[in-house]
């Protein structure tokens, strides 16, 4: 089996890497993909250097299974007719693709049977704070229906790229040595700071990922389900954190929260807050698992249950989930 990184350089590209070793994916060689200035680079996949090749539009994809896409959404539509064209199924971590109708969006823990069903040889990837949320969603659903959630996102700088995590490191190195702190990636110095913007605002008040959390939500649940979302970029350096509040058609207690949560693929539960046990980004980082924790009633709803989540975003919200989309076509027999 061949497969393919695009965008290998970037910090989701390089967990490509780590993830399909991991996870012994059956891959005979990585074929890398790259802007000009990645071409040529070098990198290891299990004791072997491959070389970088510059993305081009050409028949580099002819032979290939399947492609990894981690390169921005305008490479992704400049170049997904290039991938797929000799039938190589490209796996898109953009957002390019997520709302269009004819592109599965899919988390394997949620909605994997819509993977089997891509017209145009496209599965999108949904955004990681979505991702992360939808896996716990899925086991309240199961119990029962969800009428509406809010929730509040705790976003590490590693959600822009390896680049914000090395300028929040450099900001602090900067601060304690009494300098002007870089601010390059973000609006305002990350360090000691909350920003609560991620990505641009739309005319509604809210930015462009709150609302991926609505339309991407509906979309991968097939559900009338209503999400409003506040984003926040917090000085974290790898793992996003979520607390949630959901309103189901009937009250669920706390206990079968808990059996649900535990029963779920994807899901460890952690939730023992007298013992100040519960998921942290700081333990979370590199883990595939989404982390569940501070499970209780809401006190304003009799419908309501609040918790807490927390997952590595470049992993679970970008690379694992990809890859785990990979898994499930191939023990389906449906990667062609």
């Amino acid at each position: 089996m061949k497969a393919a990184i695009v965008g290998v350089s970037g910090a989701v590209g390089q967990e490509f890497l780590r993830v399909l070793d991991e996870r012994n994916f059956p891959i005979d060689e990585p074929a890398l993909f790259g802007s000009s200035r990645s071409a040529g680079s070098e990198y290891t996949f299990r004791g072997k250097k491959y070389i970088v090749k510059e993305l081009k539009h050409n028949d580099d994809f002819k032979g290939i299974d399947i492609a990894f896409v981690s390169a921005g959404g305008g490479t992704s539509k400049d170049f997904a007719e290039t991938i797929t064209k000799y039938g190589t199924v490209m796996i898109d971590n953009s957002s390019a693709f997520r709302m269009e109708d004819d592109v599965p969006l899919v988390v394997p823990e949620v909605n994997p049977k819509d993977a089997l069903n891509r017209p145009h040889g496209i599965i999108a990837n949904p955004n990681c704070t979505t991702i992360q949320m939808v896996v716990a969603l899925k086991a309240i659903e199961n119990v029962s229906h969800i009428k509406k959630v809010h929730v509040s996102t705790y976003q590490a700088s590693s959600g822009a790229g390896a680049s914000a995590m090395a300028e929040l490191k450099k900001q602090y190195e900067q601060l304690i040595n009494g300098e002007e702190p870089t601010v390059e990636k973000f609006a305002y110095q990350l360090a000691y700071n909350l920003i609560p913007q991620v990505d641009v605002f739309t005319d509604n008040g809210y930015t462009k990922e709150e609302m991926k959390m609505y339309h991407e939500t509906r979309k991968i649940m097939h559900s009338d389900i209503e999400v409003s979302a506040t984003c926040v970029r917090v000085p974290v350096m790898r793992a996003h954190s979520e607390v949630t509040w959901v309103e189901t058609e009937r009250p669920i207690s706390v206990e079968e929260a808990r059996e649900a949560f535990s029963k779920t693929e994807g899901i460890v539960l952690q939730d023992n807050p007298e013992n100040k046990d519960y998921p942290m980004p700081l333990f979370v980082a590199d883990k595939d698992p989404v982390y569940v924790g501070r499970i209780r009633k809401d006190l304003s709803n009799p419908n309501g249950l609040t918790f807490w989540t927390v997952s590595d975003q470049i992993k679970k919200g970008a690379a694992l989930n990809a890859v785990q989309i990979a898994e499930y076509l191939i023990k389906v027999g449906n990667l062609k």
